[in-house]
C-alpha cells in the first residue's frame, strides 16, 4: 500500500551583507497565523477553488492528526506548526464532517458514509473497517469516549431537527437504548443563531457540527449555527451533568465566535488537548468567493475559568501567536507575538487586473484580492509601511485567480522572492523561495530576527495556474511609536425591541489601527471579542436576549494593545 506524504519545506532566510549574500540557518518556527497554512485541496469540480472545513484534531502517540472535509487525505504535525499530508486508499475522504477519537490505543474515524474505521498507525495511511454500516444515519457525527469507558454518538445536520445523542457499544458500535433529542436552536432569544453575516436575517438557521468535551464532571456540548456560508458562523454551548442530558444553555454564548478581521467565522469545530494540557478549538473559517463552501481551517485556544466556564479565545485571532510549550492560564498567556503593520498601507504593483484593485492587498479582507494581469515571472507587489518598522513576519495569502486546477498535484506551488528596502533603491533579501516546490497558499514567513524596513516587495517566479493574485499581503512586527490612548468613555445601548442587539459608540483615538470590543456576562468574564477597523461604532446582533452584558473597548495600533479603562453594564430589555 503506497502512502504519499508531502512534507512542508522549512523556510530559508537569506540576507545581503554589502555585496556578499549570506544564508542564515533554517529557523525553528515558533508561531502561526490564521488561517493555518495547509496544502488545501482544489476540489474535483469547477469552479476551481480550494476547500477544507469541519476539522477534527486528535493527539495520538505524540503527534497531532487533523482530519477535514473534502481534503483527499489528512495532516500530521509534531508541534501544531509544521504539517505533513497523508493520503489513504482506505478512508472515505470525499465525505463531509469527519470525526475521530483515540480508544484502546488506536485512532477511530467516522464520516458521513456510516462506516467506522480504526488504525494503530495513521502515519502509514492504513485503516481497517470495524463497523461496515452504523445502524443510525448520523449527519456531522461526533464520537465521544467518556472517562468511564462508555462511548456516545452525537449528530445533527438540518435546519429543522435537533442535535441528537445515543450510547454505542464500544466493541460492536451497536446502539444502546434510544436516541435522545438534546438541543435545538432558538433564534428569537439566541442572536448568534440568526442567519446572515451579521445575524440580521430571519431564515431558519442550520444546526450542525456537534462536539462533546468533558471537564470537572460536566459535559459541554458544542454545536454550530447559523450556516457555514456566513461570517457569523459560530459554535454555541450547552451544559449537562450527564452525557445525554438534560442540557441547558450555557451563560457564555456563543462559545466560539469571530465575525470580523482578515478572516472570519469560527464554527463547526472540534476541541482537543495538546501535549501540555492546553485546550484548543480547531474551527472552520470562511473565504466564500467562488463557492459558499470555499473555506479554511483556523486554530484558537480554549479555556476553563475558575468557575468552570468554558470559552474560546478569538481576540486578535488572525495575528501571529506563539505556540505555547507549557500550560497556559488564560488569554493573558496568548497575546499576539507581533502587531499588524500593513493595514491600508499604500501598495504599488507591476500590473492590475480590472476589478481587483491593488488596495485589496492591504485592506484586511480575505473576501477580496488584488490580481496582476498575468501569472508571469516578474509580476510584483510592493507595500510602503510609511515609516521604518521592526518587521518580524510576513503572511502571503494567495488567491487562485483564473485557475482551472482540480484535485491535488505535485505541480501546485508558488515561487517568489521576498525583499525589503528603506529607500526603494537598495533591496535586500528576506527569503528566497524561487526554487520552492511546496504548496503554501497562506505562507507564513517568520524571520529569525526582526529587520528594520519601510518597503517590502514580493516578486513572482511561478504560480501553479492562472494569475499572480494576493488577497492580503500582511506584514507584522512593531512600529517605532507609542501605543494608542485608552478608551475612557463610551456608550452602549440595548435595543428595546430586540435585546439581542446592542449599539456601541466611542470617540476615535489618534494613531489607532482599530479596536477590540471585549464583552461577556460578568465584569470578570469578558470572553467574547469583536474587532473593529476604520470605525468608532459597532452594532452587535448576537447576544442572548435574556442576559445582562458587560463591555469594554481596547485600542490597538502598530506598537501594541491598550486595555480599556472602564467596563459598562448593559442590562437586558427583555422581561424575564
Amino acid at each position: 500500500m503506497k502512502t504519499t506524504i508531502i512534507k512542508r519545506a522549512f523556510y530559508i532566510l537569506i540576507f545581503f551583507g554589502s555585496l556578499k549574500i549570506s544564508a542564515q540557518k533554517e529557523i525553528k518556527r515558533t508561531a502561526f497565523c490564521n488561517p493555518i497554512n495547509l496544502s488545501y485541496r482544489f476540489q474535483p469540480e469547477l469552479p476551481s477553488r480550494r476547500e477544507a472545513a469541519d476539522p477534527t484534531m486528535v493527539l495520538y502517540k505524540g503527534k497531532y492528526y487533523l482530519f477535514a472535509s473534502k481534503s483527499g487525505g489528512y495532516w500530521v504535525s509534531d508541534n501544531l506548526l509544521n504539517w505533513s499530508f497523508i493520503t489513504s486508499p482506505d478512508l472515505p475522504l470525499e465525505d463531509y464532517a469527519p470525526t475521530a477519537l483515540v480508544m484502546n490505543e488506536e485512532v477511530y474515524f467516522m464520516a458521513l458514509d456510516r462506516r467506522i474505521y480504526k488504525s494503530s498507525d495513521p502515519m502509514s495511511g492504513r485503516w481497517q473497517i470495524v463497523k461496515d454500516s452504523l445502524d443510525i444515519y448520523a449527519g456531522d457525527p461526533c464520537l465521544f469516549l467518556d472517562d468511564d469507558g462508555r462511548l456516545y454518538l452525537y449528530h445533527g445536520l438540518t435546519n429543522s431537527k435537533p442535535i441528537r445523542g445515543i450510547e454505542l457499544d464500544k466493541n460492536t458500535f451497536n446502539p444502546i437504548g434510544e436516541e435522545k433529542n438534546l438541543l435545538n436552536t432558538n433564534p428569537k432569544l439566541n442572536g448568534w443563531e440568526r442567519t446572515g453575516d451579521y445575524n440580521t436575517e430571519q431564515k431558519r438557521p442550520f444546526l450542525e457540527g456537534a462536539w462533546m468535551t468533558k471537564h470537572d464532571g460536566k459535559y459541554f456540548l458544542q454545536y454550530a449555527a447559523p450556516g457555514t456560508q456566513y461570517k457569523s458562523y459560530s459554535d454555541g454551548l450547552f451544559i449537562s451533568e450527564q452525557p445525554l442530558g438534560p442540557f441547558k444553555l450555557a451563560d457564555n454564548n456563543p462559545f466560539s465566535y469571530k465575525p470580523e478581521g482578515f478572516v472570519c467565522s469560527a464554527g463547526h469545530s472540534s476541541t482537543f488537548q495538546d501535549k501540555y494540557g492546553n485546550y484548543w478549538h480547531a474551527v472552520t473559517m470562511l473565504v466564500g468567493l467562488k463557492h459558499r463552501f470555499e473555506r479554511r481551517i483556523g486554530l484558537f485556544p480554549a479555556f476553563f475559568d475558575k468557575d468552570n466556564v468554558f470559552y474560546t479565545y478569538t481576540g486578535f485571532g488572525d495575528f501571529p501567536h506563539t505556540v505555547p510549550n507549557k500550560k497556559m492560564n488564560g488569554p493573558e498567556d496568548y497575546q499576539p507575538s507581533a502587531m499588524l503593520l500593513s493595514y491600508n498601507k499604500p501598495i504599488e504593483v507591476s500590473s492590475e487586473l480590472e476589478g481587483h484593485s491593488k488596495a485589496y492587498a492591504s485592506n484586511e479582507n480575505i473576501q477580496d484580492y488584488w490580481s496582476a494581469k498575468t501569472g508571469d515571472k516578474g509580476e510584483w507587489l510592493m507595500i510602503d509601511l510609511q515609516n521604518k518598522c521592526k518587521v518580524s513576519s510576513v503572511q502571503i495569502n494567495y488567491y487562485d485567480e483564473a485557475t482551472n486546477i482540480t484535485e491535488r498535484s505535485p505541480s501546485i506551488y508558488h515561487q517568489y522572492l521576498l525583499e525589503y528596502s528603506n529607500d526603494k533603491i537598495t533591496w535586500k533579501t528576506i527569503v528566497d523561495k524561487t526554487k520552492n516546490t511546496s504548496d503554501a497558499p497562506h505562507d507564513y514567513v517568520e524571520l529569525q530576527s526582526a529587520i528594520s524596513a519601510r518597503y517590502i516587495r514580493i516578486t513572482n517566479y511561478h504560480v501553479p495556474d492562472g494569475k499572480f493574485a494576493i488577497s492580503d499581503f500582511r506584514v507584522f512586527g512593531k512600529a517605532n511609536a507609542n501605543k494608542t490612548e485608552a478608551v475612557t468613555t463610551f456608550t452602549a445601548v440595548r435595543d428595546i425591541a430586540d435585546a439581542c442587539t446592542t449599539t456601541l459608540n466611542w470617540s476615535k483615538k489618534e494613531r489607532a489601527t482599530g479596536y477590540n470590543i471585549r464583552y461577556g456576562t460578568a465584569p470578570d468574564k469578558l470572553y467574547l471579542n469583536y474587532q473593529v477597523l476604520g470605525a468608532n461604532s459597532l452594532t452587535i446582533h448576537s447576544l442572548n436576549a435574556l442576559q445582562d452584558y458587560y463591555f469594554t473597548i481596547d485600542t490597538f495600533n502598530e506598537a501594541g494593545i491598550t486595555k480599556g479603562e472602564i467596563v459598562i453594564k448593559v442590562p437586558t430589555t427583555t422581561k424575564k
